[in-house]
């Protein structure tokens, strides 16, 4: 019992502080309003920790691969897992809509969308990459143009040689102490995610019974599926059978944090623990971790074909089309990969999809409140589906799983 406690002390407070957060938000939702600057101060520590530990984790693993084919290897191997996975998630969602067909769904013509003003497709591919200030790069919302100028710190700092000596220890000291930054944090994690998840609760939970319920079944369902089914499969290709234990022993505590904030970014953390524990080398979960933060989303790519299917449901056209399917995988890539990395990006990729398929106005509140809907569970799967991939990215980049690591509850 001893040792249950101590292994397991983390998951079962955070078990706790959710469970308390959701009886408080069912039964005193006045009382959640004051419960919600707690969750917002746990959160905004988390973030302001993540950012560095983001920038220094990629740079300094990069800086640390010695030799560059290696670094190739690894970074091919990360692309072509994030298209496998997410063109898998999608597939599997076609079929499921397929086989269990919804009723068409009743949409609100009177929620209107914030309209954000107007920017040309140059606009965002310059603000996709890059920023015009150093300081723009330590936001998260600016992700993408920060994990691109770690890779290229990382790059230069392995060319300078030995004249990069002393930064690339700067790169390895400043990722060990954002390391234990983010540990530290992370001991109020059951109260912050527990106010949270009060609010959450209280706000979001009796919208689950409206008109949307049949399609939110629909998502749930299968992505509790995809979850346990191709994560399992994902990690014992990985890993074998040793791998599969690995994993879900370490996945509870990155899943309750997914779950609790509905945010990839605030789940990196207990994901690169877990990726230790697993035993993946730190080249590869520093790496694939961070940039599947924002560029690999299993969730987003399920949700993102209910979407479009209910749309195609509202407007009375058919969805199983193979130009309309083509179309939808299309979306779905770039909705998970590209948008990823892009502020609201699932606005815009919602707002492709109506325009792309010439959609009517009146599809967009029921694409939109789907869409916040399944955040719960999208962000499980987005998240935690980056640790199983930087296991896969271990197996098919020919390296080797290390013996794994262990930290004090």
């Amino acid at each position: 019992m001893k040792d249950i406690l101590k292994n397991y002390s983390g998951i079962i407070l955070l078990l706790g502080g959710i469970a308390v957060g959701s009886l408080i938000g069912i039964f005193f939702p006045d009382v959640v309003n004051y419960l919600k600057p707690l969750g917002d101060i746990f959160l905004n520590l988390l973030f302001v920790s993540v950012v560095p530990l983001v920038y220094f984790a990629v740079a300094n693993s990069i800086a640390s691969v010695e030799k560059g084919g290696k670094f190739g290897k690894i970074i091919f191997s990360t692309i072509f897992t994030f298209l496998l996975f997410i063109l898998i998630a999608a597939l599997f969602t076609i079929s499921v809509v397929y086989f269990f067909p919804t009723e068409a769904l009743p949409s609100n013509s009177q929620e209107i969308m914030e309209n954000s003003a107007p920017e040309s497709w140059g606009d965002r591919i310059v603000s996709f990459f890059t920023v015009s200030e150093f300081t723009e790069l330590f936001s998260r919302k600016n992700m993408l143009a920060l994990l691109i100028f770690a890779f290229l710190t990382g790059t230069a700092s392995r060319k300078a040689g030995e004249a990069g000596a002393v930064f690339r220890a700067f790169l390895a000291s400043g990722y060990e102490v954002m390391k234990e930054l983010l540990l530290l944090v992370m001991k109020v994690a059951p109260i912050g995610l527990g106010a949270y998840f009060a609010f959450q609760v209280a706000t979001i939970g009796p919208q689950l019974f409206g008109f949307y319920a049949k399609p939110l079944g629909l998502y749930y369902s299968s992505g509790i599926v995809y979850f346990f089914v191709f994560f399992t499969l994902y990690a014992f290709i990985a890993k074998g059978k040793i791998g599969v234990r690995q994993f879900w022993k370490n996945n509870i505590y990155p899943s309750l944090t997914a779950i609790s904030t509905c945010s990839s970014f605030a789940t990196m953390p207990s994901n690169l623990q877990a990726a230790a524990k697993i035993g993946i080398p730190d080249t590869i979960a520093n790496i694939v971790i961070p940039i599947g933060s924002t560029l690999h989303k299993n969730g987003s790519s399920m949700s993102s074909i209910i979407k479009i299917y209910v749309a195609f449901l509202i407007i009375g056209k058919d969805f199983f089309d193979p130009m309309n399917l083509l179309l939808a995988l299309g979306i779905t890539i770039f909705v998970s990969i590209v948008a990823g990395g892009i502020p609201n990006g699932g606005y815009i990729g919602e707002m492709l999809m109506i325009s792309v398929y010439q959609l009517p106005q009146e599809a967009i509140p029921a694409v939109m409140i789907i869409g916040t809907l399944v955040d719960p569970l999208a962000t499980v799967l987005n998240s935690t589906g980056d640790t199983v991939a930087a296991m896969f990215v271990t197996k098919i980049s020919g390296q080797k799983f290390e013996k794994p690591k262990e930290f004090a509850p």
